[in-house]
């Protein structure tokens, strides 16, 4: 996919609407397991602009560690691509409570698996407002978790701010 900038923006501000919709607020975290695909792009932009923690769950380590990694870094809507279905399906049952699940499917039927989606990630945009209003948020406002592969024992959280990742792109082009 190759979308316009416009498009783009447009489908960062529908998921911003769903995952309000979904109860997402400033300071809650949202997790992605899928690969690296446009829905990633599009909530790479939209969970932090939120205020929102994006959470990117290292789909190569362990279940045991994914499930650490979820539950440590409390997240409170988990976006999962049908390739990991398999994976979050072992580890559903130790899974703190609340979490809620967004399915993002690629195929053409909806697999089939016991656990409960809160929807599917393209019907989800397409119902969600596309003028959504994201807040002023202060430079130091957490944007991003990512954890270690754990090879030394459990993974290691590290997070980046705002301002981080605006002075890593800066560094990059340099």
């Amino acid at each position: 996919r190759r979308p316009a900038y416009a498009t783009l923006a447009e489908r960062v501000r529908r998921l911003a609407s769903a995952l309000a919709a979904l109860g997402v607020k400033p300071g809650s975290t949202v997790a992605v397991m899928d690969w690296d695909s446009h829905r990633y792009l599009e909530a790479f932009f939209a969970v932090p602009m939120m205020g929102a923690v994006l959470h990117t769950v290292n789909v190569r380590i362990s279940p045991e560690q994914v499930l650490y990694t979820i539950n440590h870094a409390a997240d409170d809507v988990i976006l999962v691509n049908a390739e990991f279905l398999p994976v979050l399906e072992a580890i559903q049952d130790k899974i703190r409570p609340g979490v809620k699940f967004v399915l993002i499917n690629d195929g053409a039927a909806a697999p089939q698996t016991a656990i409960a989606f809160a929807g599917e990630y393209e019907s989800l945009l397409a119902a969600a407002s596309p003028d959504f209003a994201f807040p002023a948020l202060p430079e130091d406002t957490r944007a991003t978790t990512f954890y270690t592969t754990g090879t030394t024992g459990l993974p290691k959280g590290v997070f980046y701010s705002h301002r981080q990742l605006v002075l890593h792109t800066l560094v990059v082009t340099d």
